[in-house]
């Protein structure tokens, strides 16, 4: 007879970055009984306050250093180019054995990253959730917010089994379902399913005059809605991944000239069929 092995539980956990991930993860994290001790790193003691207060970790401080001494498990879900600085100078402060993974929207940079700082005995495996919202803050943290949906993990031929089936592990148990590519593999994918979506939000809503704004309704709110996000973050994104938002944009900009050729045309027939394909392709999303 095969014993089960015992649900894994990390003694102590290291969230960095406390924001409406981080805090949403250290929540699932206590909820799902995956971790002894959660320690969330911040620079902002509102948002430390507000974590200890609201039970979302058990031990909060803006010393990233302190927090990740003797951290079995080390989540980086900070902005991309925070995530490549940690990868730089936490190296030598994490105990041997312990397992450090993200939620970085963009992969490569950050697997090769881990890959070239992070010494042999500390083990990395690449990860991003496909979950969130334009809110942000850890006044928004969600145990649930996982649930029901996609987490990409990145492994390469360098990544630990032990450790990637630990943080599989971790990602089921919180709710996602995994799904596993290559960094190149997830920043294309990411490229036209997340960062060009929100490129357009923000050249959508730039593109309209001010004063028409007023009159936006449920459709522009909809299109939009991700215009609300962080500037600075989808910033680092598109400097990030840039040669694959290139490809997807042009790919956009080439369909829209389609779209544009066909009602200067007065082209009914080839305008419909194509908002047919694009309706059957989005209703798609719903199944």
């Amino acid at each position: 007879m095969r014993l089960r092995r015992p649900p894994l539980t990390f003694r102590k956990a290291t969230v960095v970055g406390i924001g409406l991930l981080g805090g949403s993860i250290a929540l699932a994290l206590k909820k799902n009984h995956l971790a002894r001790e959660v320690v969330g790193v911040s620079r902002r003691q509102a948002a430390l306050h507000f974590a200890l207060k609201n039970k979302i970790i058990d031990h909060g401080t803006s010393d990233v250093v302190k927090a990740v001494e003797n951290a079995d498990l080390v989540i980086l879900a900070t902005p991309i180019q925070t995530i490549l600085s940690l990868l730089v100078s936490l190296g030598g402060r994490l105990k041997r054995g312990c397992i450090v993974t993200d939620v970085g929207s963009t992969k490569t940079s950050i697997v090769s990253a881990a890959q070239k700082h992070l010494p042999g005995h500390v083990f990395f495996v690449g990860g991003h959730p496909l979950a969130g919202s334009e809110k942000k803050g850890v006044e928004f943290s969600d145990a649930g917010l996982f649930a029901q949906s996609f987490c990409l993990l990145t492994p390469t031929e360098k990544t630990n089994k032990d450790a990637l089936e630990k943080v599989s592990e971790v990602w089921t148990r919180i709710g996602c379902t995994l799904k596993t590519v290559s960094p190149d593999e997830h920043d294309s994918i990411l490229a036209f399913t997340s960062h060009v979506p929100h490129i357009l939000a923000y050249g959508l809503i730039d593109a309209i005059p001010a004063d028409f704004i007023t009159y936006g309704a449920s459709g522009l709110k909809d299109t939009t809605r991700i215009a609300s996000s962080s500037p600075q973050l989808w910033n680092d994104v598109c400097m990030q991944n840039s040669k694959n938002i290139l490809k997807s944009l042009d790919e956009v900009i080439r369909v829209l000239s389609t779209y544009r050729k066909a009602i200067t045309a007065r082209d009914e027939g080839t305008l419909t069929e194509a908002f047919k394909r694009a309706k059957d392709k989005r209703d798609t999303l719903e199944k």
